[in-house]
């Protein structure tokens, strides 16, 4: 269901921009796409900073932009903790010259200007304002179905849940028993008097699809045991990639790339194309109900596993936030990431892709959002 949002001006228009975005943006310039007099979601960069190219920068933000089907305006907002300055002349916005910047790249792309605004701790000014002046701040975002909280800035939710010491200990325990007895079973010496919970697990196991989709019935409430196997399998880049790939399309989507990935390792038989799209944005755009059910998944094991298992489950959270559009959330995980281990292979592509300011194809696809504003 789409949920329309109205806004008369240039203060109702901000007020509803965090139920856009599912966010209260800070430190970020915010861009919505407009196709007429409507726009879905939004875009959120950081601020440039001293460092940072204006005009690389501006190419880089309209890009994104333009990418959107059928965009043909645009509308920027500057969030900042930076005051105006007042001068003799009247008052000077914050990062003025950098908006500047944008919004002549955006008119030089055809792109029509819908608004220019600026957010600070005292209230809202326009960039389009000969003579700028400090309006007072409507705060309170319209609720929309499926979203919640939005007063957060775009980092809120990133923390991991909670887990006490007993329940890492299990499962840093039962990963060490399942790891044995997956050594033993290759030798084929497994036998009936060992721990029923670790046998259930090696069942698990036996049909790794099936549990992956298992895992997204409860995400939050997986047993010590069928958490370790889900760590064991995020730990091997194989089954891994069956799993992202799986939760971004579905049950027959990962048998077909478990199959695909065991004839590469077994004879070198090239993935399907359709298959390697997946990790890098192309083709359907996934069920974001489902992305965000395995996000919970894999967050819940990162916060129980022992930290040398964590870069495993972080990596596929920030995969699976990067394919929900969320590339604060994913480069938040990247960095936990890189406190445990700097080099991990999928963290460091996932960390230049990001960088590179990279979203998925299906991201920039007009009416996938859930709300709009006209």
């Amino acid at each position: 269901m789409t949920t329309v949002l109205r806004a008369s001006g240039s203060a109702d228009f901000l007020r509803i921009v965090p139920s856009l975005a599912g966010f209260t943006p800070s430190e970020s310039v915010v861009l919505l796409p407009f196709h007429g007099s409507r726009t879905c979601g939004a875009m959120r960069l950081d601020l440039p900073d001293d460092a940072v190219e204006l005009e690389e920068y501006a190419d880089a933000a309209v890009g994104l932009v333009a990418r959107v089907d059928g965009t043909d305006a645009v509308a920027v907002i500057v969030y900042t903790d930076t005051e105006s300055e007042s001068t003799r002349d009247g008052l000077v916005v914050p990062y003025a010259v950098a908006v500047d910047e944008l919004l002549g790249r955006a008119v030089d792309t055809g792109l029509r200007i819908v608004d220019a605004l600026c957010v600070t701790p005292s209230g809202w000014l326009s960039y389009l304002d000969d003579e700028p002046e400090l309006s007072e701040l409507l705060i309170e975002a319209p609720a929309v179905p499926g979203i919640g909280d939005v007063t957060g800035d775009q980092r809120a939710g990133t923390a991991l849940p909670h887990a006490d010491l007993a329940e890492k200990e299990r499962v840093g325990r039962s990963l060490l028993e399942l790891d044995r007895l997956l050594a033993r079973g290759r030798r084929g010496a497994v036998s009936e008097r060992e721990n029923p919970q670790a046998i259930a697990a090696l069942v698990l196991l036996e049909d790794i699809p099936a549990f992956f989709e298992s895992v997204l019935e409860a995400p939050d409430d997986l047993p010590p045991f069928a958490t370790a196997a889900l760590l064991w399998c995020l730990g091997r880049p194989m089954f891994r990639d069956v799993a992202l790939t799986q939760w971004a399309t579905d049950l027959a989507g990962g048998v077909r790339t478990l199959d695909a990935q065991l004839a590469f390792s077994a004879s070198r038989i090239g993935v399907p194309d359709d298959i390697g799209d997946v990790f890098v944005g192309r083709g359907p755009a996934p069920d974001p109900s489902r992305l965000r059910l395995a996000l919970d998944v894999v967050r819940t094991a990162a916060a129980r596993a022992p930290i040398a298992s964590r870069p495993a489950p972080l990596t596929a959270a920030a995969w699976l936030s990067w394919a929900l559009g969320r590339s604060s959330h994913a480069g938040h995980y990247l960095e936990l990431v890189a406190e445990v281990d700097p080099d991990y292979g999928l963290a460091t592509l996932l960390g230049a892709m990001i960088n590179s300011a990279v979203l998925p194809e299906w991201a920039f696809r007009r009416g996938a959002a859930s709300a709009t504003a006209s």
